[in-house]
């Protein structure tokens, strides 16, 4: 015997720090030669034998100080790769001891820059890994639980005892072990102990994959298996400025966009097989859609009405469909709710062979209490704040990361890189970002601490947001990183350098309740809130700016948009169309919640499908028709996008007529003479004879009227296009004398070659 009881003890009892200070070969001096001892633990086995595939040879091993504790000794100089051969009641097995493999799969410098908060890819060391080592395949694992008294892995291939495979603390927390012959598929968790001995079982926080709930275990998956056919669309997109370029988003959340039957076969890859889901709260017999069947239809869908990008509703895993996925309990994890990874990473290829970014919904600023969760990791407040003032969002039963620790920052800031690197994804929109940048945010007072200079900003968010943003577009130039940010905080869009977060365009909320508070009125009403529509192009040129009509205000009570407005069936419409098409010609990027194409009635409800049975009706059918013009006419005129967010852009004609509640408007081309003119007339009183000024003589011809029969309005318009008159008016030097239809926005762009030949031929007159 080469080992004390009380060692023994440590292992069996699972409170051994570094089990390969125990258990694997160890090198000894025997009579003068080289040779080993080789320790086991294993605690379902009546007797063991050491394998030497090499030497064809087998030594038993001894009971020692516990009847499952084994210990031999091997007379060779070279002991590698060998195996045991277990005896389990009337069983037998043949295994690789995991403590015969010392893995140098994460380094010092690892774990160096990852104390610092600065290993962007940390996820291609910590959590679980494919991998061989001395031509012995299987899977590395590492976790961060600095406070934990012990790890283990736990998993099928264990039948989930943790006094299998114990791990071993490395530098600065990190716990690790190389398990042989583990593959993909097998279902894992970690068994985390504290000081006290109490036991937590928790996913893998950089797990790739997980069971769909309401199972909760991490899955061992290989993200580098799917071969990407858009090298071209990533060549282009890195060497693109996205903010001179039309982004004209369609936001979707998949699980409610669309159901199946549940009868009806999954749409899968090369005949494989996969577990299809079905949920309760679902009406009876329907289930999600795959991925690969959202591929087949949703992506036709969003092409054929124009839009440039789908944004998804947070595709991490989360454990409740009812919170949308804002939830996140796997933020390395695409939800297996539609798919595998290789699935999600089909779909994201599909929509680039067909022109389409996506945006993915990425939370940061909170996560669940879930126990299987980040929630005390390892037995203490590890990735949130111990202090509930600063750790806990009481409104929505969450926690809150802590950013001012480095090990948490890194985690969010490569969680952020990983899904542009592994999915090729186009775009983040980041979740309530107030949320993170004031400690006082839903609190009351005595609720929440005061920073260090007694104020309510959070200056560690601040700084991971910008720590973020700086690595992203490092690493990602040509994506877009947008803030969904509703406080006045300053320069949020604004490059990290100057002293801004970051983003490179946040979502203008203000806009957005202006918008929805002026269409709800009356239109009698709305000639005393002129404000209401002129206000945002004082504060324009603050932010990249997107305008953005969200899911957020289709739910909980708050209707969706047709209910919203006032009047009949028809003023609904038209009312609808107009703000569509004043939101089009706007400065500014679009984004439209998936129902608003096509005039939805009911509030968004998470469980069903969109109301598709409405586009039998005519009404309805016209509302997306037009949607679909409107967004080939942004696309289609460089003027509607090129300069959204330089004063250059944009023009008043006139916003004073608040009489009659009209506003009109120039948008100009960037580096190019190219201008449209917009006309909106926000009542359902007409006007025959309504003089504009316009900047250049000649024909304008009518882009796109919002009346027109065609979308279901009362054809009112100008035949197609008017002629200036040597008429200066608003401060032009020309005008045109429009029919304004009711609840109509007009889109007017001049002819310069239709103008060119008039105007020769008056000069031939002449």
């Amino acid at each position: 015997m080469t080992i004390t009881p009380d060692q023994v003890e440590r292992i069996v009892w699972n409170q051994h720090h570094d089990p390969f200070e125990v258990l694997g070969p160890h090198a000894i001096e025997k009579d003068g030669r080289p040779a080993w001892v080789v320790r086991a633990y294993q605690p379902d086995a009546d007797t063991v034998w050491v394998v030497v595939p090499e030497q064809r040879a087998e030594y038993l091993m001894q009971s020692t100080h516990h009847p499952h504790f084994f210990e031999c000794t091997i007379d060779i100089p070279e002991l590698t790769n060998y195996q045991f051969r277990l005896k389990e009641g009337e069983h037998e097995r043949f295994i690789y001891d995991p403590y015969a493999f010392r893995s140098p799969y994460l380094t010092d410098f690892d774990v160096h820059l990852f104390a610092e908060g600065n290993h962007h890819r940390i996820y291609e060391k910590m959590g679980a890994h494919l991998t061989e080592m001395n031509g012995v395949s299987g899977v590395y694992f590492a976790v961060w639980a600095p406070n934990a008294r012990n790890a283990s892995v736990l998993g099928d291939f264990n039948n989930w005892d943790g006094r299998k495979h114990q791990m071993r603390k490395i530098g600065n927390g990190i716990w690790d072990l190389f398990i042989p012959e583990v593959g993909v598929g097998e279902s894992y968790k970690y068994e985390i102990k504290n000081q006290d001995g109490h036991i937590y079982e928790k996913s893998d926080p950089y797990g790739f994959q997980q069971e769909p709930r309401p199972k909760t275990a991490s899955i061992v998956t290989n993200l580098d298996t799917y071969t990407w056919k858009d090298d071209e669309w990533m060549a282009q997109r890195r060497h693109t400025e996205p903010l001179t370029k039309p982004i004209s988003v369609y936001e979707c959340h998949l699980g409610s966009w669309l159901h199946a039957a549940s009868s009806e076969p999954a749409l899968l890859p090369n005949g494989e097989q996969e577990p299809v889901v079905v949920v309760s709260e679902l009406k009876p017999g329907a289930r999600f859609l795959t991925y690969r069947e959202l591929a087949a239809k949703l992506i036709p869908y969003v092409k054929d009405l124009g839009f440039t990008h789908i944004e998804l509703l947070p595709v991490a895993e989360h454990p409740f469909d009812g919170s949308w996925g804002y939830q996140v309990v796997g933020h390395y994890a695409c939800t297996s709710r539609y798919g595998t990874p290789q699935d999600f990473m089909y779909f994201v290829d599909q929509c680039h062979a067909n022109g389409i970014g996506v945006i993915v919904d990425w939370v940061p600023g909170h996560f669940p209490k879930d126990g299987h969760g980040l929630a005390f990791f390892d037995g203490t407040h590890l990735y949130e704040h111990a202090d509930s003032r600063k750790g806990e969002h009481k409104e929505w039963g969450t926690l809150v990361f802590n950013y001012a620790r480095n090990e948490v920052r890194n985690y969010l800031v490569a969680n952020a890189l990983f899904w542009f690197d592994k999915y090729h994804i186009d775009g983040i929109r980041v979740d309530a970002v107030a949320s993170m940048l004031y400690l006082d945010y839903c609190r009351e007072p005595g609720e929440w601490v005061a920073n260090q200079y007694g104020g309510r900003e959070n200056i560690e968010a601040a700084d991971f947001i910008r720590q973020m943003n700086h690595v992203l577009f490092s690493y990602f130039p040509g994506v877009l990183s947008i803030a969904e940010e509703s406080t006045s905080w300053p320069m949020v869009s604004w490059p990290t350098y100057v002293g801004g977060l970051g983003f490179n365009l946040k979502w203008n909320m203000g806009w957005m309740h202006d918008m929805l508070d002026y269409f709800h009125m009356d239109p009698w009403f709305r000639q005393f809130h002129q404000n209401n529509i002129t206000f945002s192009i004082w504060y324009n040129h603050s932010e990249n700016f997107m305008l953005a009509l969200s899911h957020d205000e289709i739910v909980h009570g708050k209707s969706n948009m047709l209910g919203k407005i006032p009047g009949d069936e028809w003023q609904k419409f038209a009312n609808l169309r107009c703000l569509y098409a004043y939101m089009f010609t706007h400065p500014g990027k679009k984004t439209l919640f998936m129902s608003m194409e096509f005039g939805q009635w009911s509030e968004w409800n998470v469980w069903g499908d969109l109301e598709w049975h409405l586009l039998q009706y005519e009404p309805h059918q016209k509302l997306k028709n037009f949607l679909s013009v409107l967004n080939q006419l942004y696309r289609s005129e460089p003027a509607l996008y090129s300069q959204d967010f330089g004063q250059e852009g944009f023009e008043w004609i006139d916003c004073s007529d608040n009489r009659h509640s009209v506003v009109s408007f120039i948008r100009r081309a960037k580096e190019s003479d190219e201008f449209v003119v917009t006309v909106c007339n926000f009542t359902p009183q007409p006007h025959s004879h309504y003089r504009v000024g316009v900047p250049e003589r000649g024909f304008y011809t009518e882009l796109l009227n919002s009346d027109s029969r065609e979308y279901g309005g009362s054809n009112m318009g100008n035949l197609g296009g008017k002629w200036t008159e040597e008429w200066a008016y608003h401060n032009q030097p020309y005008s045109i004398d429009l029919c304004l239809p009711p609840l109509g926005t007009l889109i007017l762009k001049l002819d310069r070659p239709k103008t060119a030949k008039a105007l020769q031929g008056i000069t031939e007159q002449e």
